[in-house]
C-alpha cells in the first residue's frame, strides 16, 4: 500500500484531499476554457457579469463555496452550457433569470 493509499484511509485527510482537488480542478478547467477562448480574466469576468477579482480567485483556487449563479455565469460567457446527467438521462441545467 502506498503512504498515499494509506493516508486516504483517515476520514479527516480523504476529506481534505477532496475539497482541495474540486478546488484545484475547478481552477483548472477554467484556465483550459480560458485559454481555449483566449480570454483573459478581465474580459471574462465582464462577460459573465461577475468582478474581476471573482474570476481571478476562481482561476488560482481561491474561491471556496462559490455561488451557482458566478459559476453558471462564467461558464455562460465561455460559451458552455451545464447539464446534468444521470443513469444516461441527460438534463440542460438553465438557471431560472435573476
Amino acid at each position: 500500500m502506498s503512504t498515499f493509499e494509506r493516508e486516504m484511509q483517515d476520514p479527516d485527510f480523504a476529506k481534505t484531499h477532496q475539497e482541495e482537488y474540486r478546488e484545484l480542478a475547478l481552477s483548472e478547467l477554467l484556465l483550459t476554457l480560458m485559454e481555449e477562448d483566449d480570454k483573459s480574466v478581465r474580459q471574462l469576468a465582464k462577460e459573465a457579469g461577475v468582478s474581476a477579482i471573482a474570476t481571478q480567485n476562481i482561476r488560482s483556487g481561491k474561491s471556496e463555496d462559490m455561488r451557482l449563479k458566478i459559476f453558471v455565469g462564467v461558464v455562460s460567457a465561455l460559451g458552455y452550457n451545464i447539464v446534468l446527467e444521470k443513469d444516461g438521462h441527460r438534463i440542460p441545467f438553465s438557471p431560472s433569470p435573476s
